[in-house]
């Protein structure tokens, strides 16, 4: 019977139970997780000054366009409500 996998019965791996020499003692995972971001920060290819420039003033343009067409909306539902519904 030993050695025998029972129906219903998952892989270690599947069960989220990690072997103990991968899961590491609770002072070494912090620094487990730094150094691996720190490793995948400098895989990122980070923008240029010109595209983080021309992404700016195309945010800066649609908040713009976003906003003119709320205060107009706003404008004329407010006097829709006001000279309609509140009459």
């Amino acid at each position: 019977m030993a050695g025998q996998v029972v129906a219903g019965d998952a892989p270690a791996e599947r069960r989220g139970d990690a072997p103990a020499e991968r899961r590491g003692s609770a002072l070494t995972a912090p620094w487990r997780f730094i150094n691996e971001s720190i490793a995948e920060l400098k895989k990122v290819e980070w923008p240029g000054q010109n595209q983080v420039v021309q992404g700016t003033v195309v945010v800066l343009i649609a908040c713009l366009i976003v906003g003119v067409y709320l205060w107009l909306n706003d404008q004329v539902w407010s006097r829709f409500v006001s000279h309609v519904l509140l009459r």
